[in-house]
């Protein structure tokens, strides 16, 4: 205990690392007030009864889990931070098939990485207009527009708004990375996330309570510790391929060999990140999609097509941890090019030990990595279908979001960023870290790139 409180008095005796912070929370701040500012002419008693009603297990109820819970209550960050990550996606999957987009990745250095931005962010403002005008026409739908003013003029002002919002979110983010401690559009999705999390741990405290199941809840939160806790190791957990740097001849006559340097190949197990889990989830919509927009089956409670609408159903959980295992090896072979680690060494002058250089060189490290995904993608896999698992326990739907998916996912992985932010700053002024032994490593230490998006 001493060791943390000496820890907090050093991190507020930096003067720079004390003014990121503050500056980090008084943007969180204000981005949180946004949630709470409702759209004009939007009906808030009509809205409050439609989503206290609906059932939290649509697409919809993912947007609000990352909007904060601003999607159900029509505020002026409804979007949030969604149509600029998935603007990013976009252009970082182009970049593995468009040559354009290859080029401003991996060859343009700074000039490309500025293009890139300037890319996403107009596909964002793109991506906004069509998701605002969908926003509103769900609103409609819902009979919470206010009879008292024209359509015309709610459409057309509205769509201005939730753009303005999802742009000034994006730049909030942006002001976060440049004068806090850095992640700023991770920590946005991060504290949308969190934010209900207070009211599911009173919830889910008092409904125990009133059953007389206190020793269960304490259950409870010792297995999200230790869930917790394991999601931290795999998201942590690399495989070191050893490589040596070839010998070198030093003196006058250069004749005097010297060792050369020794190094390693991090592959991560969790290469991947969230993004299976999206992608996954995302394919998991569609056949409620179809049941209630095509079919019209809005309660059918038989057939196929209804045990996959349903979260806690078998068919739904198998065929959710299929795809999730089947998407991380995919993502994986995208993210992780064993082409380009052989060519480095080569040009590096570098070898594996007992591996010859060029093509063997290629299969090895494709054959790791094959090795090395496949506790990744079974974890991602156990990871995604854990909260509909802890609900057959008597875990209230709300607690057990944060027993799995991606909400855990992304919360463990921005906490790691963040505490490796301030543990540089410690460590620069000569002040001990925040662990004992080692260094806590993020993200932004491994292959993955994404990651530092979500």
């Amino acid at each position: 205990m001493k060791k943390f409180i000496s820890t907090i008095k050093n991190i507020w005796k930096i003067k720079e690392l004390r003014e990121r912070i503050l500056f980090t929370l008084a943007i969180l701040a204000v981005y949180r007030l946004g949630t709470f500012i409702l759209l004009p002419g939007v009906n808030r008693e009509v809205l409050e009864a439609v989503t206290s009603s609906s059932a939290p297990t649509d697409i919809l109820s993912m947007i609000n889990a990352f909007a904060g819970g601003a999607f159900n209550r029509a505020a002026f960050f409804a979007l949030g931070i969604m149509p600029y990550i998935t603007a990013s996606i976009i252009v970082q999957l182009l970049g593995f098939a468009v040559p354009y987009f290859q080029k401003l990745q991996q060859k343009e250095g700074e000039s490309g990485r500025k293009k890139l931005n300037q890319i996403t962010r107009l596909l964002t403002l793109a991506i906004t207009l069509v998701q605002g005008g969908a926003y509103l026409s769900w609103i409609k739908s819902q009979g919470a527009i206010d009879p008292n003013i024209p359509e015309s003029i709610f459409w057309i002002s509205n769509v201005i708004i939730l753009s303005s919002g999802t742009i000034f979110a994006m730049w909030l983010g942006e002001r976060i990375t440049d004068r806090g401690i850095g992640n700023g559009i991770s920590l946005l999705i991060m504290i949308g996330i969190i934010a209900t999390l207070p009211q599911a741990f009173v919830f889910e405290l008092t409904s125990q309570m009133s059953g007389g199941g206190l020793l269960f809840f304490v259950i409870e939160i010792a297995a999200l510790f230790a869930i917790t806790m394991v999601c931290v190791l795999i998201v942590q957990g690399i495989r070191r391929i050893p490589i040596q740097f070839a010998k070198r001849m030093v003196g006058r006559s250069s004749n005097i060999p010297v060792q050369g340097a020794r190094d390693y190949i991090p592959l991560k197990v969790a290469a991947a990140g969230v993004m299976p889990i999206i992608f996954a989830q995302a394919l998991m919509f569609l056949p409620s999609t179809i049941s209630q927009y095509v079919l019209g089956q809005t309660n059918s409670n038989e057939g196929i097509l209804a045990q996959l609408t349903d979260i806690s159903s078998l068919p739904y959980n198998l065929v959710y941890f299929i795809l999730v295992v089947v998407f991380t090896y995919v993502y994986t072979a995208l993210l992780v090019n064993p082409k380009q680690y052989a060519e480095y060494l080569k040009r590096q002058n570098a070898f594996i030990p007992g591996i010859k250089p060029g093509r063997p060189t290629q299969d090895f490290i494709d054959a790791v990595t094959t090795r090395v995904t496949l506790p990744g993608s079974v974890f991602l896999g156990i990871i995604a279908i854990l909260p509909a698992v802890v609900q057959l326990f008597g875990v209230n739907q709300l607690f057990a979001y944060f027993f799995g998916g991606t909400s855990l996912l992304i919360i463990v992985g921005v906490v790691l960023d963040t505490l490796q932010q301030i543990e540089s700053y410690l460590l620069m002024r000569k002040y001990d870290g925040l662990v004992k032994s080692g260094k806590i490593k993020g993200r932004s230490s491994s292959m993955q790139t994404i990651g530092s998006d979500l």
